[in-house]
């Protein structure tokens, strides 16, 4: 809260909690962690931060927290915080402006307990990323549009099958498209909501599908020699009138 435009150069080498929230902060150098490998504890919350440099977390091997909320993240990367692997709680809330997270994003956090990727703007997110993260207890998607066609059902089925071991607000997230299931919540889906994204086609339907292909050719055939005919009809008519009248 001390409007910093840039993150403090010096800090004592022992610092283990870091709070740098509500700052104007846009960006940290590449390596800026390297000497604090004490660092349990990081707040970056409420600034405008975009992205994170690579090989950021390298020496902070003993990060718990991290707070990213409120910031201007439009994606996760691949392996953003790969490094950071006593990471315990990771927090990517309010970013209004986040809409992708890669499948390998997780990837390394074997410890992640506590996820938060809520009041984002993520239409989807791939269940690679959420199995990347075997000691979860609690997701918070909510405040997101998703998009719940037939890619978010594997998502859905995950979070079915976890509800009793972790605790999510998947009950209140709700479905911003497609239309017919606009505003309704994710755990409203049920099983027959997909039954039309199991549909397929078996040969009696593919028979079905080139006999009827068939037939419209040959009407369309026929119409075409039928019409043919009648305009030559027509014209010869046409003719033989003028020849009468001269």
């Amino acid at each position: 809260g001390q409007r910093l435009a840039a993150v403090p150069p010096e800090l004592p080498l022992d610092t283990g909690n870091l709070s740098l929230a509500h700052n104007r902060i846009a960006r940290i150098p590449p390596g800026y962690l390297a000497c604090y490998g004490e660092l349990r504890v990081l707040d970056l919350r409420n600034n405008s931060l975009a992205e994170l440099p690579a090989g950021l977390f390298a020496a902070a091997g003993r990060l718990a927290q991290l707070d990213l909320s409120y910031n201007n993240f439009s994606h996760v990367a691949a392996d953003a915080f790969a490094e950071a692997r006593a990471l315990r709680r990771l927090d990517l809330s309010h970013n209004p402006g986040l809409r992708r997270v890669h499948p390998h994003a997780f990837r390394g956090l074997a410890q992640l307990r506590d996820l938060d990727l809520s009041h984002g703007a993520l239409g989807a997110l791939s269940l690679e990323a959420l199995e990347a993260l075997p000691a979860l207890v609690s997701l918070q998607i909510g405040g997101n549009p998703w998009v719940c066609g037939c890619t978010m059902e594997p998502l859905l089925k995950w979070l079915r099958s976890r509800v009793q071991r972790c605790s999510s607000d998947s009950q209140v997230a709700e479905c911003r498209a497609p239309p017919e299931v606009a505003g309704a919540p994710l755990f409203s889906l049920t099983e027959e909501s997909f039954k039309a994204c199991h549909l397929t086609l078996t040969l009696d339907d593919y028979l079905f599908i080139a006999f009827v292909g068939f037939v419209v050719s040959i009407a369309s055939v026929a119409t075409n020699f039928l019409l043919g005919i009648t305009a030559n009809c027509c014209h010869r008519w046409s003719k033989a009138s003028e020849d009468e009248e001269i």
